[in-house]
């Protein structure tokens, strides 16, 4: 293969994947410059967001991470915080290692840069014909990041010379999951399985706001919702089947009141 035609190899898959990544582009920027924003009114150098956005890559251990800069040196707590934060990707991170066999220099890349609307476009996008798959995977990933890491750097120089007062700025790390709690519960519906997920993690991170206080109770509220999970996992089997049931019979009421119509 020519080098003229290695360049336009790489050019449709640009092509292909640039679209697809406009929406996250909104939602990055937006989000990575709060990011910046934060770090910048805590007394950080935009160097010190960019880089972070960077290197790590991973947009709610950044948030979390600003407290762990200005708090106490204690390594454990960060790595359990960090894995506990993280964990899902130890999930779906799998499920992609097939796609990415065969990539060569590109999987490395691919596998540090899978964020989880990365992963949604790369796991549920079709492909065009005749666009390289690790080009299209590969365009897609670079391009996610590099509008966090824009944002989070135009953040980190306008925080740091904002002209007002900006205490509370740091309530939009709980801001933002408070909105993805919320659209998990409305997007479950009627479905049992969803709405006890969401009251048994609530119930426990109360429970451990008690017990540890304010300052501690982070990493154990994890742990105790991958052990409840874990401990319900057959019940809330059996309600997902449940609401599943009742889903298709709905559906096939529907189709028997059409036909009846008809």
């Amino acid at each position: 293969m020519t080098r003229e035609e290695r360049r336009g190899m790489r050019l449709e898959a640009l092509k292909a994947a640039f679209p697809l990544t406009v929406p996250i582009a909104l939602g990055f920027l937006f989000l990575g410059c709060s990011y910046g924003m934060l770090m910048g009114t805590k007394g950080f150098s935009f160097v010190w967001p960019m880089c972070m956005s960077a290197f790590i890559f991973a947009g709610s251990m950044e948030f979390v991470t600003v407290n762990l800069l200005l708090s106490a040196f204690n390594p454990v707590a960060a790595f359990l915080l960090a894995l506990m934060v993280n964990a899902r990707h130890l999930f779906y991170g799998l499920s992609m290692l097939g796609r990415f066999r065969g990539l060569g220099w590109k999987r490395l890349y691919l596998i540090f840069g899978m964020c989880d609307e990365t992963f949604a476009i790369n796991s549920a996008t079709r492909i065009p014909e005749g666009v390289d798959r690790g080009w299209f995977y590969l365009w897609v990933t670079v391009l996610n990041q590099a509008y966090w890491v824009t944002g989070a750097t135009l953040g980190g120089v306008i925080g740091s010379n904002l002209p007002f007062d900006t205490d509370g700025l740091e309530f939009v790390l709980t801001a933002l999951f408070l909105v993805i709690f919320l659209d998990q519960w409305l997007g479950a519906g009627t479905g049992r399985r969803g709405r006890v997920s969401a009251v048994v993690g609530v119930l426990a991170s109360l429970a451990c706001l008690v017990a540890f206080g304010p300052d501690d109770f982070m990493i154990p509220s994890l742990i105790a919702m991958i052990v409840l999970f874990v401990l319900l996992r057959p019940r809330l089997d059996d309600l997902h089947e449940g609401d599943t049931g009742d889903a298709a019979a709905t559906a096939g009421d529907g189709d028997e009141e059409k036909e009846t119509t008809r």
